[in-house]
């Protein structure tokens, strides 16, 4: 059994944040699963703009057998949590045999990490797709790396990447290519009734069985190319746009709501908002296309959750998730031309969505997360030999 110690910046229910909370509840229940014991530090955060659930005090919980400590989050920058009780939470006594460092530039992890290389507590870093400073505040990241960032990184014991989409950028960005390990991140199980259980989108949207939907879902920023989709989208007579997910505060959704009436398809577009994706299926049932039109991607795991439901998808090239879906998935450029020809092509041949949606639950079972999780244990113990 392996005593794990897991700093993340934010933890379940904190949906809000995407797939990264998703993968590090579905990361440490099956650890547990296999055998091992793992404590959670994390923020009280839960969305990206309201009041942290515990200000004032830390909150002790069990998930699934994770044993998880909130901590007291009196203030917060976007979706970086002030953590000022996180010292008296470190294990300065029974200390873990290895800590995983989930995130990046954000106080939970920075200081975590710091602790680890301070006590000789062995660490792997997974920094979800945050080292490589893109899209939004450039400057300051750049700024935050040299001062305390790029520490977090030289000083683990191993990296993990979880496409090699993103280890490629990590080699790039400087990091060691020795020192880096590929796990991708697991598909959900697929629905035991298959892909024919209907979801909650056209009821919501009035919308007939008979009209196609496409569906995006995820934080709704510049990175993730909604844009290009909306474009793709709106040249496509008679189809319909559902858009799933949080505002991320860029500015995006109000660029995107404007580019929606200059285009004047404001009767085939939907800001749904976020929805619960805990079971997937209610989310995505009613998708004839799943589109992940991003600029990057790490992994993208709402790409997963679509194809474990039986849902037709495309995804660009930009995605680490493309190199694990296989043929349940149209793989295009990442241009508006490029999305729209692949949803163009789907919704016009049904026998090819037919044969992508087959192949989905088949992808999810050859990725599922027990695998994944026995990946991350291998890893785990490489960093303990190597500290021998």
């Amino acid at each position: 059994m392996l005593r794990i110690l897991l700093a993340t910046p934010a933890y379940w229910p904190a949906t809000a944040f995407g797939g990264p909370t998703r993968a590090a509840k579905e990361l440490t229940e099956g650890l547990v699963r296999a055998g091992h014991q793992v404590d959670v530090l994390t923020t009280s955060l839960r969305t990206v703009d309201g009041r942290p659930a515990a200000r004032l005090r830390s909150e002790r919980a069990t998930v699934c057998g994770v044993g998880v400590l909130y901590l007291a989050t009196p203030a917060r920058y976007r979706w970086m949590g002030i953590t000022p009780t996180l010292p008296l939470a470190w294990p300065w006594r029974g200390r873990p045999d290895v800590v995983h460092v989930f995130g990046y530039r954000d106080v939970v992890t920075t200081l975590t990490a710091a602790w680890a290389r301070a006590m000789r507590v062995p660490y792997v870093f997974e920094p979800l797709d945050m080292f490589v400073p893109l899209f939004r505040n450039v400057p300051l990241k750049r700024a935050f790396d040299r001062v305390l960032g790029e520490p977090v990184a030289h000083g683990a014991d191993l990296v993990v990447a979880c496409s090699d989409h993103e280890k490629l950028q990590l080699v790039e960005a400087g990091l060691p290519e020795n020192r880096i390990q590929t796990r991708p991140n697991g598909f959900p199980a697929p629905s035991p009734e298959g892909g024919d259980v209907p979801g909650v989108l056209r009821s919501r949207l009035g919308l007939g069985p008979d009209e196609q939907l496409v569906l995006s879902v995820g934080r709704i920023s510049f990175k993730k190319g909604l844009d290009l989709l909306l474009e793709a989208v709106a040249a496509l007579e008679g189809v319909h746009l559902a858009i799933v997910g949080p505002d991320d505060g860029d500015g995006t959704l109000a660029a995107l709501e404007r580019q929606r009436d200059l285009l004047g398809v404001e009767n085939r577009i939907h800001f749904v908002g976020p929805l619960d994706t805990s079971h997937p299926q209610e989310v995505y049932g009613d998708a004839d296309v799943f589109v992940l039109s991003s600029r990057n991607e790490s992994f993208g795991i709402v790409a997963a959750e679509a194809v474990a439901c039986g849902v037709p998808t495309v995804v660009t090239d930009r995605c680490g998730v493309a190199e694990t879906l296989g043929a349940s998935a149209l793989v295009v450029p990442c241009s508006t031309e490029g999305i729209r020809e692949a949803i163009a092509q789907l919704v016009a041949t049904p026998e090819l969505r037919a044969r992508l949606a087959a192949a989905g639950p088949e992808v999810a079972r050859a990725n599922s997360w027990d695998l994944m999780v026995a990946r991350q244990v291998e890893l785990y113990r490489q960093v303990l030999a190597d500290r021998e």
